[in-house]
């Protein structure tokens, strides 16, 4: 009889632990979400300064931790096997920095960036097309860079622009890039810049703005030339990005979440707001 009591006390703490840690999550998720009156605000704010939002909204906006990224050094050796193979090639250093070349062919690696250009192409193509400029660049990312993902594709004319991101642990990291040009010809260039992730900087986790207050600081920045020509935001989310003063391939970076703002025909270059600070940097 008394271990039948002491069972149902047993069950007892287990619902009302239950029942306490569903609630807590419940008002954390309250606290970092956005409210529809939050929402309707701020787009009416957007409509009065003429920023259309045609992009989703960002409804939550948990704390988030610092990254650590070692770097933006590459080893010359395996860059040149992954391009061009085992053939002969000639080493040279100049003002670009250290270049290395079977013509037409070049690899040049300088300030933190790589860059490597074909006019030939690598992998023709019978028909220009997002599908085969993706099948391309895919066979070659997955080969070399396999946490390396798709994130923007830009066309023209005669051109595909196909820019990846690394992903850590299902966060994006802006600043660590492959980016393909492809043409009739196959991929003609490739550039990248991507330092090594260290992991967290620390366990903490730190509060960050909400996207109503970052929208607010891009409509701060952009009132005055949508008054002229109006602005239509067509994607926006969260990435890591190396702070201003990266780049040095023997230190390592501070990477930290922000807010990307994609605005239509104003060039590939997204607007990048802190989401700790709410600064922008571009």
């Amino acid at each position: 009889m008394e271990w039948e009591r002491a069972k149902n006390y047993i069950l007892l703490f287990f619902v009302l632990l239950n029942l306490a840690l569903g609630g807590f999550l419940f008002m954390e998720s309250r606290r970092y979400s956005m409210t529809p009156e939050r929402e309707e605000t701020i787009l009416t704010i957007l409509d009065q300064n003429n920023i259309t939002m045609e992009a989703d909204l960002l409804r939550r906006f948990a704390p988030m931790r610092a990254m650590s990224i070692y770097g933006f050094s590459y080893d010359t050796d395996e860059l040149i096997r992954i391009f061009f193979g085992n053939a002969s090639v000639q080493r040279t250093t100049n003002a670009r920095g250290y270049v290395v070349t079977r013509r037409p062919e070049e690899l040049v690696i300088a300030n933190g960036f790589v860059t490597y250009n074909n006019p030939r192409g690598r992998g023709g193509l019978d028909e220009l097309n997002t599908a085969e400029a993706q099948r391309l660049a895919d066979n070659f990312v997955r080969t070399h860079w396999p946490d390396f993902r798709l994130d923007i594709v830009y066309t023209g004319d005669d051109w595909i622009l196909l820019s990846y991101r690394q992903v850590y642990r299902g966060h994006k990291i802006h600043s660590n890039f492959i980016e393909f040009l492809v043409t009739e010809y196959g991929i003609v260039r490739v550039e990248m810049q991507h330092g090594r992730v260290q992991g967290w900087e620390s366990a903490d986790q730190l509060p960050i703005v909400s996207p109503d207050e970052a929208l607010l600081a891009f409509v701060r920045r952009n009132r005055v030339h949508a008054q002229v020509t109006p602005m239509i935001i067509t994607h926006m989310d969260l990435v890591y990005f190396v702070e201003e003063g990266g780049l040095d391939p023997y230190v390592t970076h501070r990477a930290v979440p922000f807010y990307r703002v994609f605005v239509a025909g104003e060039g590939s270059d997204p607007f990048l707001i802190n989401a700790f600070t709410n600064g922008l940097i571009n």
